[in-house]
């Protein structure tokens, strides 16, 4: 037995893909994807991944010989039948929240022409987040952490505290959390918001995104709360806000392989005399890829001494390659580059290098490290670990990252990164200019900023503070709240409490929330020697004050001169 705590992380689903060989035989292979990149760098507990197997198993020795399988990977199955994992998964969760939560908005549902009623796919979405509790009760020991993960998933801490009211449970969303006049049009919006505020802990990759959450939450349910805690009918949820990161040590240490130095070796051979522009995304409508494209085109257009010695080599992982806007995506990037190619290409120069497919680790780390720059234009992004990614690889090469504001990375990396807006093609269009031509002292320091912040904030880092943060979420039960004034609610001579200002602020209505207050300010009285001051912040500690010293010439000056002169 390990001496580490039990971490349940929960996703809707498995690291692993299953592909079936037999009655009682299966293929593993481990995926990849930014949470289990993130995943893969938290080491201090012992971890059990719980989560939707991926393929439908109606019969019950497919189920047992697929449960022992994964048993081997520290993987645990949860079963749907393939109506409700279609209407669960492709319906509710990628036809609803998924466009909703990336500002795409609704689906508008014509009733005789649409397969599945928005009703049906929401009752399917809670039947598998309670099928989802069942497996996590079954496997659940006293002590153990379930982390449940993103918007898949929200109705799982509900049914989970219904169970158990003491299980520690957190949530975390890995894509955006829209703005109020977003969130409100989608009919559940209630149901979904009370369900997540059962968690000890909600967590958030950016302030931005837990603002909208709070702003939902305050305006919608009518419930009380800041950017630190969520009250709800009695129950405080904690709100964390922690960007997940990468095990830097991981690439790295990679880049170092005689393996990998190899394929560095044979990729520079390959496009030697050219700077290379780097992009690896899922093939989604959120990253961009027509934008980065066509941003690239108008590139070459206004720049001819550029057009025979840069390249743009960006990988297209297949995604839901069966949903028809995601075919016509396909088909519109194929267009892009062959129409880039035939405008600017040659005999011994082909601009653009697209690949629909994913990339092995080691030639995907050998591509970092040799590219001058990494373009992601992603229109809406939870976070964008590719980013992270890149720079962990460069620190040899120092190349140029090129981050869209609309990626939650941009608030981590942006201090290193050229931040552009994707929808403005020109503007990304001058980056990629900027980025090729930058002098070799800027993009050190550019890159030491950045190195600094991924070598620094790592996957491990981010798993303990919010786990942290979830064992710790029930004696948070008093939010801090430090009023700041120009003088302390206390008397100028005889330091008694005068409830004047105190009262004026407890109409305030945010204040019907329970606070933990103090009182910073100003005592009112000139105090110099320092026993005297010490035993006024004594007296004043008892009222929950904490006094300010000022010397009289500076207290008549601030005052008495700038401000009420």
């Amino acid at each position: 037995m390990s001496g580490k705590q039990r971490l349940l992380v929960v996703s809707n689903s498995l690291p692993v893909s299953a592909k079936r060989l037999g009655e009682d035989s299966w293929s593993l292979e481990m995926g990849m994807g930014g949470l289990v990149s993130g995943l893969m760098g938290v080491k201090d507990f012992e971890q059990r991944w719980i989560g939707w197997a991926g393929v439908n198993v109606p019969d019950g020795a497919g189920q047992k010989a697929l449960t022992a399988a994964l048993a081997e990977k520290k993987c645990i199955p949860v079963f749907l039948d393939e109506d409700t994992a279609n209407q669960y998964f492709n319906g509710y969760s990628n036809n609803i929240l998924w466009p909703l939560f990336h500002y795409l908005g609704l689906p508008q549902e014509d009733r005789p022409a649409t397969k599945w009623s928005y009703e049906s796919q929401f009752a399917a979405y809670q039947k598998a987040n309670r099928i989802f509790a069942d497996v996590i009760i079954n496997h659940y020991e006293e002590g153990d952490i379930v982390w449940c993960h993103d918007f898949h998933l929200m109705f799982l801490p509900k049914y989970l505290k219904e169970y158990n009211s003491n299980m520690k449970v957190g949530w975390f969303l890995h894509t955006p959390f829209p703005s109020l006049e977003v969130y409100r049009t989608l009919p559940s919006r209630s149901e979904l918001l009370r369900a997540v505020l059962m968690a000890d802990s909600v967590g958030f990759h950016t302030h931005d995104f837990a603002r909208n959450f709070l702003n939902a939450c305050t305006s919608i349910l009518g419930v009380q709360g800041t950017l630190e805690a969520i009250e709800d009918q009695g129950r405080v949820t904690r709100i964390t806000v922690c960007a997940i990161g990468i095990d830097s040590e991981r690439f790295t240490r990679t880049i170092e392989l005689p393996e990998v130095q190899k394929l560095m070796k044979e990729f520079k051979e390959e496009f030697s005399g050219k700077k290379v522009i780097l992009g690896v995304e899922r093939l989604d409508t959120i990253k961009g890829i027509p934008e980065k494209m066509q941003a690239f085109e108008i590139f070459l257009e206004e720049n001819e001494y550029w057009r025979d010695k840069v390249v743009l080599l960006q990988f297209g992982v297949p995604s839901r390659t069966d949903v028809p806007i995601y075919k016509k995506l396909k088909r519109q990037v194929h267009e892009i580059a062959g129409r880039i190619n035939a405008r600017f290409g040659s005999l011994s120069a082909v601009p653009v290098h697209y690949l629909d497919r994913s990339i092995d680790f080691y030639p995907l780390c050998a591509l970092y490290a040799i590219s001058d720059v990494t373009l992601i234009t992603s229109l809406w992004d939870g976070m964008n670990l590719v980013s992270s990614e890149f720079v962990a690889c460069q620190d040899s090469k120092r190349g140029v990252l090129i981050l869209s504001e609309f990626a939650g990375a941009a608030q981590a990396l942006g201090a290193g990164a050229i931040v552009v807006n994707p929808r403005s093609l020109t503007e990304v269009a001058a980056a990629i200019g900027r980025a090729l031509d930058m002098p070799a002292e800027e993009r050190d320091e550019r890159h030491r900023l950045n190195f600094e912040y991924v070598t620094t904030h790592t996957a491990q880092n981010w798993a303990d503070f919010i786990i942290s943060n979830m064992c710790d979420a029930n004696l948070v039960t008093e939010p801090r709240l430090l009023v700041v004034f120009k003088t302390l609610p206390v008397g100028r001579d005889s330091w008694s409490f005068e409830m004047d200002l105190v009262s004026r602020l407890m109409e305030v209505k945010e204040f019907e929330f329970k606070f933990e207050t103090r009182w910073i300010g100003c005592g009112g009285v000139n105090v110099p020697d320092e026993a005297g001051q010490k035993a006024v912040a004594a007296a004043l500690a008892e009222k929950k004050c904490i006094p300010v010293f000022l010397d009289e010439d500076t207290t008549d000056h601030y005052y008495n001169g700038y401000c009420n002169y």
